[in-house]
Protein backbone atom coordinates (compact mmCIF):
# COMPACT_ATOMS: atom_id res chain seq x y z
CA UNK A 1 0.00 0.00 0.00
CA UNK A 2 1.36 3.39 -0.90
CA UNK A 3 0.91 6.48 1.21
CA UNK A 4 -1.55 7.95 -1.31
CA UNK A 5 -3.68 4.77 -1.06
CA UNK A 6 -4.17 5.24 2.66
CA UNK A 7 -7.45 6.89 3.52
CA UNK A 8 -8.09 8.33 6.97
CA UNK A 9 -10.37 5.34 7.64
CA UNK A 10 -7.71 2.76 6.77
CA UNK A 11 -5.03 4.47 8.87
CA UNK A 12 -7.47 4.74 11.79
CA UNK A 13 -8.24 1.03 11.50
CA UNK A 14 -4.52 0.25 11.30
CA UNK A 15 -3.84 2.35 14.41
CA UNK A 16 -6.50 0.53 16.48
CA UNK A 17 -5.14 -2.81 15.27
CA UNK A 18 -1.62 -1.82 16.33
CA UNK A 19 -2.84 -0.78 19.80
CA UNK A 20 -4.95 -3.90 20.21
CA UNK A 21 -2.15 -6.29 19.23
CA UNK A 22 0.52 -4.58 21.37
CA UNK A 23 -1.75 -4.22 24.41
CA UNK A 24 -2.87 -7.86 24.16
CA UNK A 25 0.72 -9.09 23.91
CA UNK A 26 1.73 -6.99 26.90
CA UNK A 27 -1.16 -7.93 29.18
CA UNK A 28 -1.42 -11.61 28.22
CA UNK A 29 2.26 -12.57 27.97
CA UNK A 30 4.26 -9.65 29.35
CA UNK A 31 5.82 -9.00 25.93
CA UNK A 32 7.20 -5.48 26.42
CA UNK A 33 9.07 -5.74 23.11
CA UNK A 34 5.70 -5.93 21.30
CA UNK A 35 5.04 -2.43 22.61
CA UNK A 36 8.59 -1.18 22.07
CA UNK A 37 8.37 -2.08 18.37
CA UNK A 38 5.39 0.25 17.83
CA UNK A 39 6.91 3.33 19.51
CA UNK A 40 8.82 6.05 17.68
CA UNK A 41 12.41 6.61 18.80
CA UNK A 42 11.45 10.00 20.25
CA UNK A 43 8.27 8.65 21.90
CA UNK A 44 7.01 10.89 24.72
CA UNK A 45 4.92 9.65 27.65
CA UNK A 46 2.77 12.20 29.46
CA UNK A 47 1.33 11.52 32.89
CA UNK A 48 0.45 13.85 35.75
CA UNK A 49 3.15 12.34 38.03
CA UNK A 50 5.83 12.78 35.36
CA UNK A 51 7.82 9.72 36.44
CA UNK A 52 8.59 8.39 32.96
CA UNK A 53 8.71 10.71 29.99
CA UNK A 54 11.02 9.13 27.38
CA UNK A 55 10.72 5.85 25.50
CA UNK A 56 13.55 4.28 27.55
CA UNK A 57 12.12 5.50 30.88
CA UNK A 58 8.61 4.33 30.07
CA UNK A 59 9.69 0.89 28.82
CA UNK A 60 11.86 0.43 31.93
CA UNK A 61 8.85 1.32 34.12
CA UNK A 62 6.65 -1.16 32.25
CA UNK A 63 9.27 -3.92 32.58
CA UNK A 64 9.64 -3.13 36.29
CA UNK A 65 5.90 -3.40 36.87
CA UNK A 66 5.47 -6.84 35.30
CA UNK A 67 6.16 -8.81 38.49
CA UNK A 68 3.62 -6.68 40.37
CA UNK A 69 0.83 -7.02 37.82
CA UNK A 70 1.03 -10.77 37.25
CA UNK A 71 -2.48 -12.16 36.90
CA UNK A 72 -4.05 -8.79 36.18
CA UNK A 73 -7.47 -8.98 34.55
CA UNK A 74 -8.10 -6.35 31.90
CA UNK A 75 -11.47 -5.40 30.46
CA UNK A 76 -11.34 -3.07 27.48
CA UNK A 77 -14.42 -0.86 27.63
CA UNK A 78 -13.72 1.37 24.61
CA UNK A 79 -11.18 1.49 21.82
CA UNK A 80 -11.83 4.63 19.81
CA UNK A 81 -9.90 6.30 17.02
CA UNK A 82 -10.01 9.65 15.33
CA UNK A 83 -7.39 10.39 12.72
CA UNK A 84 -3.94 9.93 14.23
CA UNK A 85 -5.23 9.43 17.80
CA UNK A 86 -6.46 6.28 19.55
CA UNK A 87 -8.09 6.15 22.99
CA UNK A 88 -8.17 2.99 25.08
CA UNK A 89 -10.50 2.99 28.11
CA UNK A 90 -10.12 -0.05 30.36
CA UNK A 91 -10.69 -1.47 33.81
CA UNK A 92 -7.86 -3.44 35.38
CA UNK A 93 -7.89 -5.59 38.47
CA UNK A 94 -5.19 -7.54 40.25
CA UNK A 95 -6.16 -10.85 41.89
CA UNK A 96 -5.63 -9.31 45.34
CA UNK A 97 -5.96 -5.62 44.61
CA UNK A 98 -8.43 -2.89 43.87
CA UNK A 99 -9.82 -2.18 40.43
CA UNK A 100 -8.47 0.80 38.51
CA UNK A 101 -9.93 2.64 35.55
CA UNK A 102 -7.38 3.70 32.94
CA UNK A 103 -7.60 5.98 29.93
CA UNK A 104 -4.71 5.85 27.48
CA UNK A 105 -4.60 8.28 24.57
CA UNK A 106 -2.01 7.66 21.88
CA UNK A 107 -0.96 9.85 18.95
CA UNK A 108 0.41 8.11 15.88
CA UNK A 109 3.05 9.35 13.50
CA UNK A 110 3.99 7.34 10.39
CA UNK A 111 2.33 4.19 11.76
CA UNK A 112 4.04 4.31 15.18
CA UNK A 113 3.00 5.71 18.55
CA UNK A 114 4.72 9.07 19.02
CA UNK A 115 3.02 10.22 22.24
CA UNK A 116 0.87 8.71 24.96
CA UNK A 117 -1.17 10.23 27.77
CA UNK A 118 -2.27 8.03 30.66
CA UNK A 119 -4.78 8.70 33.42
CA UNK A 120 -5.34 6.16 36.20
CA UNK A 121 -8.03 6.31 38.85
CA UNK A 122 -8.92 3.74 41.51
CA UNK A 123 -12.48 2.85 40.52
CA UNK A 124 -13.66 2.80 44.13
CA UNK A 125 -12.59 6.44 44.57
CA UNK A 126 -14.37 7.76 41.47
CA UNK A 127 -17.39 9.06 43.36
CA UNK A 128 -15.17 11.17 45.63
CA UNK A 129 -13.63 12.85 42.59
CA UNK A 130 -16.95 14.04 41.22
CA UNK A 131 -16.75 17.05 43.52
CA UNK A 132 -12.98 17.59 43.45
CA UNK A 133 -13.50 21.32 43.94
CA UNK A 134 -15.22 20.86 47.32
Amino acid sequence: MTTQDMTPQSSTTDNTSIISAAFTALTETGDVDAVARVLTEDFAHHRPDGTSRTKAEWLAAVRGSLEHIDGMEVTVLHLLADGDQVMLHSRRRLPTGPEITVVDIMRFEDGLIAEAWELIEPTKEADAHLTWWA
